[in-house]
């Protein structure tokens, strides 16, 4: 990775668009139909980002190009709540997106960092941001004395899956998602973990 490159926790406050804007890049795929229209979708991303759950890759003028995210007992990177859901889509409109949404949550394990999604700026890709984003993540769970961290990816992303099989993750299982694939957009998730 470029020596220009800065890995930070959280992120500034006034890159928090841009981030809801990379995730929104990154996931559209899988929760357009849920989240859409895109405005909204991007006014409750931007509202609900925690950067107290995030790691950052940045340039020397502070600009994010990528970020990882991950979930503990004590929060998430896209955490929010129902009211964040109402707040943004009304009360109607986020009671059925977050019905909906709650489908692709997943559990907390002891003794593991459960990521949040990661994602690069595509004009920083193939700069090796994603990989030390996802070597900040293990060490992350090593300072929370973690034994191994825990990603899902979806099988229409197999550059993703590419990306953690090179950073050490294995293929521990497979969710398949039934009849919610004509929503989500895929038809499986592989459970990946790495030992750190």
């Amino acid at each position: 990775m470029s020596s220009d490159i800065f890995i930070s926790p959280g992120f500034p406050e006034d890159q928090r668009p841009v981030a809801a804007r990379l995730f929104w890049q990154a996931f559209s795929g899988k929760l357009g139909k849920v989240l859409a229209p895109e405005e909204k979708a991007l006014r409750l991303v931007e509202r609900i980002l925690n950067p107290d759950f995030a790691i950052s890759a940045l340039d020397r003028e502070g600009r994010l190009l990528g970020l990882a995210g991950y979930k503990t007992r004590d929060g998430a990177l896209v955490g929010g709540s129902l009211a964040d859901m109402t707040a943004v889509y009304g009360t109607f409109g986020g009671l059925w997106r977050g019905l909906l949404l709650e489908v692709l949550e997943r559990r907390i394990e002891p003794d593991c960092l459960l990521m949040d999604g990661i994602f690069v700026a595509e004009s920083a890709r193939g700069r090796g941001i994603g990989g030390t984003l996802l070597k900040a993540i293990g060490e992350e769970a090593r300072q929370r004395s973690l034994t191994r961290v825990r990603l899902d990816v979806i099988d229409t992303n197999p550059r993703a899956k590419a990306l953690y099989e090179r950073s050490g993750f294995k293929a521990v299982g497979e969710e398949k998602t039934g009849f919610l694939e004509l929503l989500f957009g895929f038809s499986s998730a592989t459970r990946m973990e790495k030992q750190v």
